[in-house]
């Protein structure tokens, strides 16, 4: 995955690039949205057959893959689509969407957290994990939640690198190592 995440890198700089100039908030949160909707619809098995298809031409793949965006499409987003096309590097679409994230994050001093719950978490619930965690990280946390039942019981949460699990399966796995040691 190293390699797509060196590929990716200079794509997701540059579009990050384009989406701050001039300064504006609503600008940089369009495009945020716009490279969120790309990076689904590229991860879609028939956009990769498409990407990968060697009879279609470069452009009539872009073309095709703008038409299924919902977003409004600007001529910097149509030129952006082109030159992936292009270059055969249309896949790399979820990749770049992650590197465009963390480039905004940093900008606005805040962070993905991801929280992996043994059980369905209301949003009070959520709200106030949040409240914690921000806290905690000193900084803001765009948060989502995932269910797994193998936890037991408890959450994990990862910021980032760090991570936090203070999950039954965690502490069951702990005290195994303690035994067999």
């Amino acid at each position: 995955m190293a390699e797509l995440a060196t590929v990716a890198r200079p794509y997701a700089e540059a579009l990050f690039r384009v989406a701050q100039s001039g300064n504006d908030s609503a600008k940089l949160a369009a495009w945020s949205e716009l490279v969120a909707e790309m990076a689904q619809a590229a991860a879609h098995p028939d956009a990769i057959a498409l990407a990968h298809n060697p009879k279609v031409s470069a452009a009539k793949t872009a073309e095709i893959f703008l038409s299924v965006l919902k977003s409004a499409i600007t001529d910097e987003a149509k030129n952006f689509v082109n030159t992936l096309a292009e270059y055969n590097r249309l896949t790399l679409l979820p990749e770049i969407a992650s590197q465009f994230q963390v480039l905004k994050n940093a900008l606005e001093g805040a962070a993905n957290a991801h929280i992996t719950s043994a059980f369905a978490l209301t949003a009070e619930q959520v709200k106030e994990l949040s409240v914690t965690l921000e806290k905690k990280f000193g900084r803001k946390l765009h948060s989502t939640v995932t269910v797994d039942s193998s936890l037991i019981g408890g959450v994990r949460i990862v910021v980032g690198d760090q991570v936090l699990d203070t999950s039954v399966r965690a502490k069951l796995q702990k005290m195994h190592v303690a035994l067999v040691a």
